[in-house]
């Protein structure tokens, strides 16, 4: 395919596979809830961001009919 593939994987994945499997055993439980937090906050960012390019491949398929 020419130009941007919005499908397509990016390598700048590569942050999130130090997050899973790291030890969580010698961690606070303050530090453990803010850890939650803020992957809360980044699953609920990435969700929008899905959502938004759902939305946007929805009106292309309804413009062009797939």
């Amino acid at each position: 395919m020419t130009g941007m593939d919005w499908d397509e994987p990016k390598k700048a994945a590569a942050p999130l596979d130090l997050v899973e499997g790291e030890p969580l055993d010698e961690w606070s439980r303050d530090e453990l809830a803010e850890r939650i937090r803020r992957l809360e906050r980044e699953i609920a960012r990435t969700r929008r961001v899905l959502e938004a390019k759902s939305a946007h491949a929805r009106d292309i398929d309804r413009l062009f009919g797939d």
